[in-house]
């Protein structure tokens, strides 16, 4: 009788020990804005003017997966992650779709959300070729983008749009290759709002909770 009631304290120890996990939440109520490759935060309050002259995600035209030309109106009033991969690449960009496809799945009913890809290989990632890896990752055409399109624009589009490499201060040639593990986070006006390690999962958490965050902004 002893044991069996010794038995019943310890099970009702270990439940009372145990505790729910914690859902990830920002670590701010205003997310901060970027506007350059060292990411100094600029603590900017969402209505203020000064936003008006603020860096923003320079216009450009791409192709989906779909054959689709897609925009920067393409993702008006939509917040999006973005990062630039290759289908061939065997050494990170498979855990950095993984990754991807994590906020695909936290987000999956949420037309506001968008994903954003880019193939620093456009020249080998056809608008076929990004099909089929679509299709064989799992990626939902309508939530998650694969884009090819001209090298130069791509190429442009990630060192000075977006500041995607952690190189500082050093200068690349345009032909340079362009290959980071990188997420940025851009809101519905086309701005910079984070950056986070896409080989990560905790960063990868933080970028779903800032997301979280980032929508609840007027």
């Amino acid at each position: 009788m002893t044991a069996i009631r010794l038995s019943f304290l310890f099970l009702l120890f270990c439940v009372g020990c145990s505790s729910p996990k914690q859902e990830k939440t920002s670590r701010v109520d205003i997310l901060p804005f970027y506007n350059e490759a060292t990411f100094t935060p600029h603590w900017i309050d969402p209505q203020s003017l000064e936003l008006d002259t603020f860096h923003k995600i320079s216009p450009f035209k791409l192709i989906n997966q779909e054959g689709r030309m897609l925009t920067e109106k393409s993702f008006s009033n939509k917040i999006y992650v973005t990062d630039f991969f290759f289908t061939t690449c065997p050494g990170i960009c498979p855990k950095m779709t993984d990754n991807m496809g994590t906020i695909q799945d936290a987000f999956i009913n949420d037309g506001e959300v968008l994903l954003l890809s880019h193939s620093v290989t456009p020249e080998r990632d056809s608008v076929h070729v990004l099909k089929e890896y679509a299709e064989g990752k799992g990626i939902v055409s309508d939530k998650w983008h694969l884009v090819t399109g001209k090298r130069s624009e791509i190429y442009r589009l990630g060192r000075q749009a977006y500041f995607i490499e952690e190189d500082l201060g050093l200068e690349k040639d345009v032909d340079e290759f362009l290959h980071t593990e990188n997420f940025v986070l851009v809101d519905k006006n086309r701005h910079i709002r984070g950056i986070y390690n896409g080989l990560n999962k905790t960063s990868v958490n933080q970028l779903i909770a800032d997301i979280k965050t980032l929508k609840k902004e007027q």
